[in-house]
């Protein structure tokens, strides 16, 4: 009798992803003038995932020490603005003022096409959710990605650190004051802080994929990355090139600083994006199916 149980939830399971699997490859469509369905974004979600999946590992990994190149400049515009508003207004004025410039590097990388892996990691989950890939191979995807982005991070920071005093348009003083903002709280509110801006990130992928309008996806960029910046949540990407350019150039700052930052950082962004985003957008697209009579 258990093994009947256990046999008919089996089948019972395997009818209702089946059902979802239809119901993504052809879902419910409005007007052209109507914005997409949730079934329309999840399956062009999912079919952007899996493209990620099947690229090559040199491609992934190239796509992204781009992402955390391009993120740089993000970075540069923060340094060159704070030194020019340096003595002009109060610095606490000034953080919130450069949040202006912050979404450039972003806007750069997601119309770029680079991978990111804040903007990929609820993108990157739905595969796993719709059981068209395994927890591994996410696992294994996720490593790439963050891989080159901090490589990508860790080169520009570098260029950057050489070419900002050389060009008068920022100094170690800079440097060194937006590390320790960035730094300025305890690892677990750096945590909750950090999973916020994953599920921030993870809904702008989201809403990416409901416009191709090249206007509308700006708007939306810099609409998500500025919140960030302005709230001073924290970032894993450009918060990796803000501490370690802070590491480099500042005694105040320690590798044990840096890690312990980037391994929190990495884990509220990666749980954010993937639950508060990937799993509550599937789930509710799931729970629409199986109420269907």
């Amino acid at each position: 009798m258990v093994w009947k149980k256990e046999k008919t939830e089996e089948q019972l399971a395997k009818e209702l992803q089946k059902e979802i699997d239809n119901e993504l490859k052809n879902p419910k469509s409005k007007s052209r003038d109507s914005a997409k369905t949730h079934g329309e974004i999840l399956r062009d979600q999912i079919i952007d995932a899996l493209e990620v999946y099947d690229k090559r590992t040199i491609s992934l990994f190239t796509s992204s020490l781009t992402a955390g190149l391009e993120i740089g400049f993000s970075y540069l515009m923060l340094c060159t603005l704070y030194f020019f508003l340096m003595g002009k207004i109060d610095s606490h004025s000034i953080i919130r003022v450069i949040s202006l410039v912050y979404p450039l590097g972003f806007i750069m990388v997601v119309l770029g096409q680079s991978i990111l892996f804040t903007e990929q990691t609820a993108l990157l989950t739905l595969p796993v959710l719709n059981k068209k890939r395994t927890m591994l191979s996410m696992l294994k995807l996720w490593g790439i990605v963050i891989a080159g982005n901090l490589v990508g991070g860790f080169i520009i920071s570098a260029i950057l650190l050489w070419l900002g005093p050389h060009l008068d348009i920022f100094n170690n003083e800079v440097v060194e004051i937006i590390a320790l903002h960035t730094l300025r709280t305890e690892l677990p509110v750096i945590l909750v802080s950090a999973i916020v801006a994953g599920w921030l990130m993870g809904l702008l992928s989201w809403l990416l994929a409901s416009s191709r309008d090249t206007i509308s996806r700006i708007v939306m960029i810099y609409m998500i990355t500025s919140v960030m910046a302005f709230t001073g949540l924290h970032h894993s990407i450009i918060g990796s090139v803000e501490v370690f350019s802070g590491m480099l150039s500042s005694p105040e700052i320690s590798l044990l600083d840096y890690l312990s930052f980037q391994g929190t950082a990495l884990l509220g962004n990666a749980f954010g994006g993937a639950i508060f985003v990937a799993l509550l957008k599937y789930r509710a697209f799931v729970f629409n199916i199986s109420a269907k009579p």
